[in-house]
């Protein structure tokens, strides 16, 4: 089975609410896969049809070319991890995992490498009902991780997680996909899909905003501006906007300008004498970018001040 997630045309009405409208993207293998919108953009919804929780109206979902509802041991070809809460409270860490592999006819060998590959290990025989969020969150992803499965599908694996926690989930989605598994991960947190992700689905109201690799979206944002930093800002501003350059004030010092390369505003700025101690090629983040795509997709925004 090719470790591939595809979905092609879902469409899903909830009552008046059309949640996917043609949603179509395809996960492959060798790299993790950022799956971002706001909400309401229908992340959860896509993936949930994925996993056979809800029925689409339109359209296909396939994990290796086939339904997941024909899987026959899902846990051997698809981890998921959709709600860190979805435990039984009562069952310690340990015992939620053996329970998970019974049911999936797959023996009990891998459990304690498994907690002591998520952090876990100290706190196996612990009621899972007394976790916290982001121990909850490392022991849905121990549970994902399970069947040893190809395929990967995590919803918001950072929450709750604290600064050592994340450091280690980057790590760890990074060496699965290094490993040749399709990985899938949606997130509200774009700061760490930049230093995790290579690919990128952006959602909005039921469909595919852009498809595209991590890098070629940043530098599509930074639009090759540059960025200056000058005590001398009006005659620098004069100068490069005489020259043809659109030019930005972002900060007492700070100028940003667009429609001239960087080299040419070095030439220019000292042809005319003007003062600068920085210019640089700006680089947009990948919450930038996000924000310039999804401006229009945005159902829920809160007043300006």
């Amino acid at each position: 089975m090719e470790a591939t997630i595809e979905v092609s045309g879902l469409r899903k009405r909830f009552g008046a609410t059309q949640a996917l409208d043609g949603m179509s993207f395809t996960v492959r293998p060798g790299q993790v896969t950022g799956f971002v919108g706001p909400n309401g953009a229908g992340k959860s919804t896509t993936m949930r049809v994925v996993l056979g929780l809800d029925a689409a109206d339109e359209g296909s979902a396939l994990v290796g070319g086939r339904p997941y509802r024909s899987l026959r041991t899902p846990l051997r070809h698809v981890g998921a991890l959709l709600d860190a809460g979805a435990l039984q409270p009562s069952r310690t860490a340990r015992d939620h995992l053996l329970w998970l592999a019974r049911s999936q006819g797959l023996g009990a060998g891998r459990t304690d490498a498994l907690l002591e590959r998520v952090g876990l290990a100290a706190a196996a025989k612990r009621r899972a009902g007394g976790f916290s969020l982001g121990m909850r969150q490392r022991l849905g992803i121990a549970a994902a991780l399970l069947g040893d499965p190809p395929m990967l599908m995590l919803d918001e694996p950072f929450n709750g997680l604290d600064p050592e926690g994340i450091v280690w989930i980057r790590g760890l989605l990074r060496s699965l996909a290094a490993e040749g598994r399709a990985v899938l991960v949606s997130s509200h947190l774009m700061s760490e899909l930049q230093d995790t992700a290579g690919h990128l689905v952006v959602a909005g109201r039921g469909r595919v905003v852009a498809d595209t690799s991590v890098a070629d979206l940043i530098e599509a944002a930074s639009g090759g501006q540059v960025t200056v930093r000058t005590t001398a800002r009006e005659p620098a501003m004069s100068a490069l906007a005489g020259a043809g350059a659109t030019v930005t004030v972002t900060g007492r010092d700070m100028l940003t300008v667009a429609g001239m390369a960087a080299e040419h505003v070095v030439r220019l700025l000292g042809d005319r004498s003007v003062p600068f101690s920085e210019v640089s090629a700006h680089r947009a983040t990948l919450e930038e970018a996000y924000l310039d795509l999804t401006r229009d997709a945005v159902d829920f925004r809160g007043a300006a001040r």
